[in-house]
């Protein structure tokens, strides 16, 4: 039964995700509204709806492993898995002044939850901060692209054209945005119950659920989309999707849940995950920087630092000859 739901829950996220931002790109594109705020908002922060509930319902729950696990686990899986994946199906041209400004945010927002999380507790405050702090970016982004185009205005159309590859009616764009958000709020609910289910069954903490199976469940529409624009060709999508994916997680993610239920940070998380995470930003920033792209060979990388930190988390027995026996 707990696996029947897992499943459930995992299929109503990734087709409710998909529908949520295919029917509000639709909509949106049917009242006008210009590409670069439909990259800027309805793609890049709504491949991280399933995230958002998915944390919230943890939160509320009384489970704050499994809401910290999802934010920290879904940011590593976005870089290690799902931008290796991509890059290893298509090398991903990167510009660097594409760069510079997002990949900035990034970095700093990684540091802030990094410093947060060693503190052991993220609360109201603090959540407000980094709500604030994504509505500054988001904002700031949409001023400066507007009063001059540069290659981001290019990426953020190009994510748009990703989810706007038909033109649809109003009624059916509606439709899918309503069942979109329908489908998230049940499987997250699905989703979260069933890893409790699972953790307390199996004898390993919430944070670990959070952290793998949580994490890699919410994160399945940006795998999707990542996926597919490597496949077509269009590994500058991957890439932007992936930032902008890992810094709504960050600022709006954990601000949003942080303020409605301050979080307690597991000490498993601020010992290893947290440097992970921050680890995986700083490689990142550092192989589109470098070369100006992500070759195969650093996305084969990227996928096997992610194997390598799965086999952690599920085998204990690899973390003694790691040095990681104290997790």
């Amino acid at each position: 039964m707990i696996g029947l739901e897992l499943v459930i829950g995992l299929a109503l996220l990734l087709g409710g995700g998909e529908a949520l931002v295919r029917g509000s790109v639709a909509a949106a594109t049917r009242l006008g509204v210009s590409k670069l705020v439909i990259g800027l908002t309805l793609v890049g922060f709504g491949t991280s709806m399933p995230e958002l509930v998915a944390s919230l319902r943890a939160a509320l729950a009384g489970s704050p492993g499994v809401a910290m696990g999802n934010v920290v686990g879904s940011n590593i899986a976005n870089v290690l898995l799902i931008l290796g994946l991509a890059a290893v199906i298509l090398p991903i041209a990167v510009d660097r002044r594409a760069l510079r400004r997002d990949g900035a945010v990034l970095l700093a927002a990684s540091a802030a939850m990094t410093a947060l999380v060693l503190v052991g507790t993220i609360g109201r405050a603090a959540g407000g901060a980094f709500l604030g702090a994504l509505v500054v970016y988001t904002v700031a982004t949409y001023l400066l692209e507007r009063r001059r185009a540069s290659p981001v205005t290019d990426l953020y159309a190009a994510e748009a054209d990703e989810f706007a590859e038909r033109p649809i009616s109003m009624g059916l764009a509606i439709v899918l945005t309503l069942g979109g958000i329908a489908g998230v709020i049940i499987g997250a609910d699905l989703l979260v119950g069933s890893a409790i289910a699972i953790a307390s069954a199996a004898g390993v903490s919430e944070a670990v659920i959070g952290l793998t199976l949580v994490a890699v469940g919410t994160s399945l529409p940006e795998l999707v989309t990542s996926v597919l624009a490597a496949v077509r060709r269009h590994g500058d999508v991957a890439f932007g999707n992936v930032i902008g994916s890992n810094i709504f997680n960050l600022l709006g993610i954990a601000g949003t849940t942080a303020l409605v239920s301050p979080l307690t940070v597991p000490a498993q998380i601020a010992r290893f995950d947290v440097w992970i995470m921050l680890g995986a930003a700083v490689a990142l920033t550092v192989f589109a920087v470098t070369a100006a792209r992500i070759s195969r060979t650093e996305g084969m990388v990227l996928l096997a630092g992610y194997a390598l930190y799965l086999a952690v988390q599920i085998v204990p027995g690899l973390r003694a000859p790691l040095g990681l026996a104290a997790l």
